[in-house]
Order: structure tokens, then C-alpha cells, then sequence
């Protein structure tokens, strides 16, 4: 059996696959830290199951997903993300996703998330059930993101990560106008005006990370400071009197 994980963390990867050595003795397994990787290991080898996260350098985990879906139908794929399961897990699991799991769940659920993956199922946690029956009975209290196609959604994240329509259509191998009009479509579904309320709908929802501030970039110069006066340097005393001046030298009258 070979599993592939695909996280950009060295010590997520090696969490994992340390729980997951101890359950499956013979299992081998493969590492990926960003998504080209990852893309690239699918493609040139072959995997039993992909442990995915979610959000990686480069492309989305919900890009990855969806690529290899249509190269690898039968693939299994977890998704194994930081955020909270009422925010993605039901779309993903539309998408193909053999599962969702939060990086908070147990080692024994991981354990059981493969093993159901490997025969063939679905994990779904209890949580997650209960989220999606009540989908089903009553939908019309769904978030407006819930109401966007897949790739209405994924160019609504990608907006409000920061990237412009023209990397956009760059990374997705679509027209600039293509990616105009589907902004334009989920602008009008979810009732927003511009990419500001979009990118403030989007992180008030955690649909994106915040980004984290620059550390590269130069700290701000301080203010200048007075100049001081060099300590030799003597003032006169308040009330003193100056020194005064030597008169110019007179120039003598030329003699008759």
C-alpha cells in the first residue's frame, strides 16, 4: 500500500506519517509540500490513497483535488485542512473527496478515515452528517458562498487571497473574460458590489487565510532626532555679556 502526504509543513507530514506507519506496518509512503509537487507525484506514480491539504503554495487544495479527480477518478482523497468543517467539507465531498478532517482530529480517526477510503467509502464525521442532513431538510438558510458553482467558488477565494483576474485566468488556463464574467456572476449571486465586500465577506467567513505581514519588508525609518549640541560646546550664562567684537582696522589717511 502506498499513501501519499501532501502538506507544505516538514513536521505535519512527518506527524502523519508516523500515526499512519504504526497502523499500516507495511504501507509506504511519499511526500509532496506544495501543490505542483503533489500534481506531479499523482501523475508519474502510483498511490493507493492522498492525504491532501487543503491550503498549500501555488494552487488551491480544491484545485488539486478537482485535477486529479479527472485524471484518477478512483483515487481516494482526504482533504485535510485548518478550517472548520461547516466551511468546506460539503463542497469537497461534491467534488470527490473521500473525506474531510480537520488537522484537530484524533490519530484514530485518521487511522479510520483511511481505512474507509481504502475500501471504497466516504469518511464523514458525526458533526459533519448532521450538517448535511440539515442541508437537505432545509436549504434555504445556506450561506450565499453556498449557492456558487465550484468554480465560482474557487475564483471567489482566489480574489480574496489577492491574485488579479489576469493571474487568475494565468493559474486556471482560462480568458481574462471568462473569469471577468464569473466574477461578475458571484458578485450578483451573493449580492455584492466590488472585490472589497467580496474580500470582507470572504475572511469574515474564513474562506481564505488572512495573509501573515511581511517580514521581509523594511521597518518603517524613525523619526529624526534633534541634533544635540556637542558637550565642549559652552553656552553663555543667562544675563552674561558677550564678548565684544574687534573693531575694524582703520585705514590711514594718505599724507598731503
Amino acid at each position: 500500500m502506498r499513501i501519499l502526504i501532501a502538506d507544505d509543513h516538514a513536521v505535519v507530514r512527518h506527524g502523519l506519517r508516523m500515526i499512519l506507519a504504526a497502523a499500516f506496518k507495511r504501507a509506504s509512503f511519499g511526500e509532496a509540500a506544495n501543490s505542483q509537487q503533489t500534481l506531479a507525484r499523482v501523475a508519474q506514480e502510483r498511490w493507493d490513497v492522498v492525504i491532501l491539504d487543503l491550503t498549500m503554495p501555488g494552487r488551491s487544495g480544491h484545485e488539486v483535488l478537482l485535477e486529479i479527480k479527472r485524471a484518477h477518478p478512483l483515487l481516494p482523497v482526504l482533504i485535510l485542512s485548518v478550517h472548520p468543517e461547516d466551511q468546506f467539507a460539503v463542497r469537497l465531498l461534491k467534488a470527490g473527496a473521500a473525506g474531510y478532517m480537520t488537522k484537530e482530529t484524533a490519530p484514530e480517526e485518521l487511522v479510520g478515515a483511511v481505512r474507509k477510503a481504502l475500501a471504497g467509502g466516504r469518511y464523514i464525521s458525526s458533526g459533519l452528517a448532521e450538517k448535511m442532513a440539515s442541508l437537505l431538510v432545509q436549504d434555504t438558510d445556506a450561506a450565499p458562498h453556498e449557492t456558487l458553482s465550484d468554480r465560482e467558488f474557487l475564483i471567489l477565494r482566489l480574489i480574496a487571497s489577492g491574485k488579479s483576474v489576469g493571474i487568475i485566468a494565468r493559474e486556471l488556463s482560462l480568458s481574462v473574460k471568462t473569469v471577468s464574467t464569473y466574477r461578475g456572476r458571484l458578485l450578483e449571486k451573493m449580492n455584492l458590489s466590488n472585490n472589497a465586500q467580496l474580500v470582507h465577506y470572504a475572511f469574515q467567513n474564513q474562506l481564505v487565510d488572512r495573509p501573515a505581514p511581511d517580514l521581509a519588508a523594511p521597518p518603517a525609518p524613525s523619526p529624526a532626532k534633534p541634533a544635540r549640541v556637542a558637550r565642549h560646546a559652552r553656552l553663555p550664562r543667562s544675563g552674561a555679556a558677550l564678548a565684544p567684537s574687534r573693531p575694524p582696522a582703520r585705514r590711514p589717511f594718505p599724507s598731503p
